[in-house]
């Protein structure tokens, strides 16, 4: 065992420890999509109920789930001294969280398991099922596998809190004898009359609200209250909503009184469907720090849904290859393509993958001259600095390791904000 492993292992029996000495109760978030944000929407909810400790990063993996459990805010790295102070970081009693919310994410078959030996789910909250991560997976079935363990290796009276609208993760209802909680447009907690509002206009300015997502609130068949959340785009924003009332109802909490919370302090994240202004009085819709096929459709659906005011604003799709996705590279990628010729004026590809969705594209009714290929993201971002409009809305997205939010820098209003605005700002990504 080479001694990153060795240290990690080490960690993550210290984490192990932890949970198993002072019991908190472990709120475990999986999926293909939305984890992020449903953490937040669960941790904003649960804030007030007493002290819970949640990431602030999506630490979702072998080491940053253990990481998240003991309380250290960063990876690390290579330092020698940060490791020790790591492994021998003395317990806080003052500091010990009653609850914690996780996020467990899945690379590899057994990646789920591990994460549950370290920290058992009291609840468990499953998101969506996309095929990311599929080239690791012979098929999406074993992807559900994958994600179910989750909901398989509960605590005893744990609750499984299961996405009404996706079919695979239903299927996970029949994997527990635990108690199910739905929620989605026909779960249990669930959403109706969802709209988005967006500004009609050929100026957007810095830190103004450029749209309102809205939906009606059902609990139990009991219209509750309206969710009005500022700037959170399309419908995946209040599926992560409706995944904090659920858990909130675990804990006591109102549905009423959650809703209240969000509606004030539920805030995009960068990166993700985060909307920023950009030069000549263009939008950015941010969405680079992945991509998984069923959520970059939802993005390009988000951006149909801004309506430009003048004739030759248009609405550009701005998207990088999206990565190991195994026998399912071509046919996501050439969904993408046809997505795009239905919700956008101006497609901007980057990387060799892309070239399937432009493909798609063409054949779905662009024209070449709508569709321009860039090996880089910032070729791409220079290519726009000088093809903007007034009034265009760039909707932006691909995996991490196509460094979308390098094609976002070169074209927001305030590049000098970037380190508060973007995704993987940090030193060692720079």
């Amino acid at each position: 065992m080479n001694m990153k492993k060795w240290l990690i292992t080490a960690l993550q029996h210290k984490a192990r420890t932890y949970v198993s000495r002072h019991r908190p109760r472990i709120v475990a978030i999986t999926g293909s999509m939305g984890k992020t944000s449903s953490r937040r929407a669960i941790r904003l909810v649960l804030a007030y109920g007493g002290l819970v400790r949640s990431a602030k990063k999506n630490y979702n993996n072998e080491l940053g789930v253990p990481l998240s459990i003991l309380g250290i805010p960063h990876a690390p790295g290579s330092s020698p001294i940060a490791w020790f102070k790591a492994l021998f970081k003395h317990d806080n009693t003052e500091d010990i969280p009653k609850t914690m919310v996780l996020e467990y994410g899945a690379d590899h078959p057994g990646d789920i398991a591990l994460l549950c030996d370290i920290a058992p789910p009291d609840i468990a909250v499953v998101t969506g099922i996309s095929p990311v991560h599929a080239e690791y997976y012979a098929s999406v079935d074993k992807i559900v596998e994958e994600k179910s363990t989750l909901v398989k290796m509960l605590n005893p009276h744990g609750i499984a809190i299961l996405n009404a609208d996706d079919e695979h993760v239903m299927r996970m209802k029949a994997m527990t004898d635990q108690t199910v909680i739905t929620y989605g447009r026909q779960g249990y907690v669930s959403a109706k009359n969802v709209t988005m509002r967006t500004r009609i206009d050929d100026h957007f300015d810095a830190d103004e609200v450029f749209a309102l997502t809205e939906a009606d609130v059902v609990v139990g068949g009991q219209h509750i209250g309206q969710l009005r959340l500022p700037n959170m785009l399309g419908y995946g924003s209040i599926m992560s909503a409706l995944a904090a009332i659920a858990v909130g109802i675990q804990f006591d909490i109102e549905p009423i009184e959650a809703i209240s919370r969000m509606n004030v302090h539920f805030t995009p994240t960068p990166g993700r469907m985060y909307p920023i202004a950009g030069i000549k009085g263009s939008l950015i819709i941010d969405d680079s720090y992945n991509a998984a096929p069923a959520a970059m459709r939802h993005g390009l659906d988000v951006l149909a849904q801004f309506d430009p005011k003048e004739k030759g604003d248009r609405r550009i799709a701005a998207l990088g290859q999206m990565a190991e996705l195994g026998q399912y590279d071509e046919a996501e990628h050439t969904s993408i393509g046809k997505s795009v010729a239905e919700n956008a004026q101006l497609f901007i590809a980057v990387g060799p993958r892309m070239k399937t969705a432009m493909i798609a594209a063409e054949e779905a009714g662009m024209s070449k001259s709508q569709i321009h290929y860039f090996e880089t993201s910032q070729e791409a971002g220079r290519f726009l600095d000088r093809e903007i409009q007034g009034g265009d809305i760039i909707y932006v997205k691909g995996s991490q390791s196509s460094r979308m939010e390098q094609l976002v820098f070169e074209i927001m209003a305030e590049p000098q904000r970037a380190s508060a605005l973007l995704v993987r700002q940090e030193t060692y990504w720079q």
